[in-house]
């Protein structure tokens, strides 16, 4: 897959959503194979999701970097998963989550379930369902 590619089925994702009101996506290119994708999509409900994924094809690991941060309207952070290599000694470093005031050490299974774009917009609107249904503002 390339770059462009996989840009093209982002955009597509992001833009079946019912949820989201806007986005926006940019691309770094630094050639077919590899880039820097960020980009931002707001919810109907005024919660933002930011992202960036460094992206490598040619390599084995094809997500060379990355952070998802997802936060309520009033930008109070719900979640975060990222692999800055800020927390060593994690048991997956340095793979982690941040929520609420907490760091979390997803164990690899939920690493894998979540740590991708789409399952992130997912994750994030089953967040933003679950706070409507119990009429809380929602700690993840």
């Amino acid at each position: 897959m390339s770059v462009e590619k996989y840009l093209q089925e982002l955009v597509s994702t992001i833009d079946a959503c019912p949820y989201v009101e806007s986005s926006g996506v940019s691309l770094d290119s630094r050639g077919p194979d590899v880039g820097l994708l960020r980009g931002e999509a707001r919810f109907l409900d005024g919660s933002r999701l930011f992202f960036r994924e460094l992206l490598d094809f040619e390599s084995d690991a094809v997500r060379v970097m990355y952070s998802y941060h997802y936060q309520r309207s009033d930008s109070s952070l719900v979640f975060r998963y990222d692999d800055t290599p800020h927390h060593p000694g994690l048991p997956h470093f340095p793979h982690h989550k941040h929520q609420l005031k907490e760091l979390f050490f997803p164990d690899k299974s939920e690493h894998d379930a979540y740590v991708e774009i789409r399952k992130i917009i997912q994750r994030s609107q089953d967040v933003r369902a679950a706070n409507e249904a119990s009429g809380e503002r929602g700690n993840d």
